[in-house]
């Protein structure tokens, strides 16, 4: 069990504060979630992993830097072009004041190939996704998973497996040195 006071999130997105809460009513349940809204400093579609990781990374040094916290998580969703197919992704990163970092990836899933052409005019997915659901700002509540396996697996579901992997240098730490 992690021992953490206080975790930043350096986001006010509600799945993604949620997720950070789901992961760590498990491995540190003392803690308390302290939600920061920061920017990735890569737009607000990144693309590709590089732009993604970066993103998180960004956003959870911010958090750290403006909360004081033991421990802070970014989230980023990005997508990847692939020629005709189009595929979500998704990073987080953590960093504690002492510089250690944790990473994860996952959460890869093929997009409806009729999103490609608007992402690549420059569209945020969360908007298109919005559109071809008659939705209404779902990045805050189920997101493009949650509405693509209809219900299935949530945006927070997703992201709560990686903020728990993204804690295994502190879950392990004889094992990140």
């Amino acid at each position: 069990m992690l021992r953490f006071r206080q975790a930043a999130i350096g986001s006010t997105n509600p799945a993604k504060v949620a997720a950070v809460r789901e992961a760590l009513a498990t491995l540190a349940p003392e803690c308390a979630v302290i939600p920061i809204d920061v920017p990735s400093g890569v737009g607000h579609q990144p693309f590709g992993d590089v732009a993604t990781r970066s993103g998180a990374l960004e956003r959870a040094r911010k958090a750290l830097t403006a909360s004081g916290a033991d421990i802070a998580f970014g989230l980023e969703g990005g997508v990847d072009l692939d020629g005709e197919r189009v595929w979500l992704l998704s990073w987080v990163a953590a960093i504690d004041p002492w510089g250690r970092e944790g990473y994860a990836s996952g959460l890869r899933m093929l997009l409806p190939p009729s999103l490609g052409s608007d992402l690549r005019a420059g569209a945020e997915l969360g908007t298109l996704v919005d559109r071809l659901f008659g939705a209404h700002d779902s990045k805050t509540a189920s997101g493009a998973i949650g509405l693509l396996t209809g219900g299935a697996v949530s945006r927070t579901d997703a992201f709560a497996d990686l903020v728990a992997m993204s804690l295994a240098p502190w879950i392990h730490p004889d094992h990140y040195r």
